[in-house]
């Protein structure tokens, strides 16, 4: 599993690379903010694996990391995802 900054999140975003980003917050949590990305709450992540690209970067993204830490040590467990 790697990390990102916040800023090199921001770089991204703003160099429009061709990335998913996956908020897996809860759904109340992502109302009222988030960065546009798809929001899959952590809970449900392996329910909606399908909707996880293996085709491009995905970011996983939540409020501490620790979620998001969560769902990718799911997805590379269950699915073998590599591109988290």
């Amino acid at each position: 599993m790697k990390e990102i900054s916040v800023q090199e999140l921001k770089e991204k975003i703003d160099n429009k690379e061709d990335f998913q980003l996956i908020d897996v917050r809860e759904t109340f949590e992502y109302e009222v903010s988030n960065l546009d990305g798809e929001n899959i709450p952590l809970g449900g992540i392996l329910i909606e694996a399908d909707k996880v690209s293996k085709d491009k970067p995905v970011i996983v993204q939540c409020r501490s990391g620790k979620r998001s830490a969560a769902a990718v040590m799911q997805l590379e467990a269950q699915y073998g995802y590599d591109n988290l």
